[in-house]
């Protein structure tokens, strides 16, 4: 991020901070009152995420501001979002590591995500071990900034749990059985699909390998709300607004969402899956 940017995050982190402290509330209790994620507050506050105006209106509401602090606040979050920054192929520490700068501030402001995947997992869906072999096979990754690189994912994912979000992923039975690392690590993760599936704020489909894809995939890609695509590779992540990009991914997007199976059809699918990996053995390598 441009440095002038992450500067105006800071003030804006560090009024909030001060707000905060002045009323006698804890990061926990304000996250609480404000119905947001404790993550969102520390990142907030720390500089580190650009929240969206509903959550800054949130926090503004729980912290029981006056309209005159509520304007600045919105100058100051208006501020931020005119910065220029660095650009979207940010990467962590020079390690080629994806900093995953461009989707967590995209999906921590969106009320509306929707992810198609034919390769990996939903960056919101992986386990802590499943991303951290994601993360160790990009070239150049220093295991320090993969450790860090995974905490920064499993912290994004608080977002599934904050009410007034919608979350849907259409992933290909291939991703399911695509695993890495051991069948144990990928049994694991398919028991966090399962538990994740149940949410009220989720809807997680599968296209089943036995009927035809309506498009060739050739990547994955995440909507956030309609605003904004962000279209992953090996290497990046980069962010398009452009609103006839957005169109045609939001079309793309319909198909694979109706080539999907959802609910009771996703879950023995996901049983399935998980009964196949059990009969191999344990220290199966490639």
């Amino acid at each position: 991020m441009g440095s002038e940017r992450q500067e105006r995050m800071r003030a804006l982190g560090a009024r909030l901070r001060a707000l905060r402290v002045d009323v006698g509330l804890t990061g926990a209790v304000l996250a609480q009152r404000a119905g947001v994620g404790q993550p969102t507050v520390s990142k907030v506050e720390n500089g580190r995420m650009v929240p969206s105006r509903d959550v800054l209106d949130r926090l503004s509401g729980a912290l029981g501001l006056d309209a005159a602090a509520v304007a600045e606040l919105r100058a100051v979050l208006a501020e931020v979002e005119s910065a220029p920054s660095a650009g979207v192929n940010e990467t962590l520490s020079g390690s080629g590591v994806s900093a995953d700068a461009v989707v967590d501030l995209a999906v921590r402001g969106a009320r509306l995500v929707r992810s198609f995947q034919c390769v990996v997992l939903p960056a919101m869906l992986q386990s802590a071990e499943y991303a951290r072999h994601v993360f160790a096979s990009t070239p150049g990754a220093e295991p320090a900034e993969v450790g860090k690189a995974v905490a920064a994912r499993v912290e994004r994912q608080s977002v599934l749990y904050e009410p007034g979000r919608e979350s849907v992923f259409v992933v290909t039975e291939g991703v399911l059985r695509t695993w890495p690392g051991s069948p144990v690590l990928m049994l694991a993760q398919l028991d966090r699909l399962l538990a994740v599936e149940s949410l009220t704020t989720v809807r997680f489909g599968v296209i089943p390998w036995d009927r035809p894809v309506p498009v060739m995939p050739r990547h994955g890609f995440t909507l956030c709300d309609r605003e904004t695509v962000v279209v992953e590779t090996f290497r990046d992540e980069r962010a398009e607004k452009d609103p006839d990009v957005l169109a045609s991914y939001e079309e793309t997007f319909a198909q694979f969402e109706g080539a999907a199976v959802f609910g009771d059809e996703a879950r023995e699918l996901l049983m399935r899956i998980m009964g196949d990996l059990r009969v191999l053995p344990e220290d199966v390598t490639p």
